[in-house]
């Protein structure tokens, strides 16, 4: 039963978590697999080794200033990201989680001036934030950035209009009908830029199924998500 399977996934995750070194291979094919890695507690201790990151080398958390234009961007965009909190959650909790989302994206794109700000990518570090804490989240999402979300981080959209134009031949080899309808259509591919450069965290309300989701992209090459997108 879905219980005993439950159980025996979560021991055969500690058991890659404590093999020397960690047994990255199996704790990628587990949070690939049914259910993902089921806990946020699990989550907080695969998630890195899926990204490289040395939890024994965490950078402190700096306050960072707010005087760029493309930190009043930030400001603007995590004032209105109330609906990815969980319902319920007190006011003043919730304000000071929104400082700390502000001050994981100033510190990576200060720390990384080549890389820029975009819409859309609070709606990853917030999910992070929510699952690991701020400094853990700030080494994720730093290694993040560097690599499966750095071509969204252009000063143009030009690389990721690249990667949204995999879309249609994906979907020509996933469902030909469908395809030619959309192309008859004209309905481009813009429609999937926020569940692309969001990893769908823009737009599905359960926060369970964007942690799932999440799994399933860490463990997986940077393209992922368009391949994802094809199949939705």
């Amino acid at each position: 039963d879905f219980d005993s399977k439950k159980k025996r996934k979560v021991a055969e995750i500690y058991q890659a978590l404590s093999s020397d070194p960690p047994d990255v291979a199996a704790l990628r094919r587990m949070a690939i697999s049914e259910g993902g890695l089921l806990t946020d507690e699990i989550r907080c201790q695969v998630w890195p080794k899926l990204l490289s990151v040395d939890t024994d080398e965490l950078p402190p958390l700096p306050g960072v200033g707010t005087s760029s234009l493309e930190a009043w961007q930030v400001l603007l965009d995590v004032r209105r990201s109330l609906r990815r909190f969980p319902p319920g959650m007190p006011d003043d909790q919730r304000e000071g989680l929104q400082e700390e989302l502000i001050d994981i994206i100033l510190h990576v794109l200060k720390r990384n001036p080549q890389l820029h700000y975009y819409q859309g990518y609070h709606d990853i570090v917030v999910t992070f934030l929510l699952v690991v804490g701020d400094r853990l989240a700030t080494a994720l999402v730093e290694k993040l950035s560097t690599h499966h979300l750095r071509d969204f981080m252009d000063p143009t959209m030009d690389n990721t209009k690249h990667i949204l134009n995999y879309l249609m031949p994906i979907i020509d080899q996933v469902n030909p009908e469908v395809h030619d309808f959309m192309q008859s259509a004209e309905v481009g591919t813009i429609f999937a830029l926020s569940w692309l450069i969001t990893w769908f965290g823009h737009v599905l309300s359960d926060f369970r199924h964007v942690v799932r989701l999440y799994d399933f992209f860490l463990a997986c090459h940077p393209l992922m998500p368009i391949y994802f997108a094809a199949v939705v």
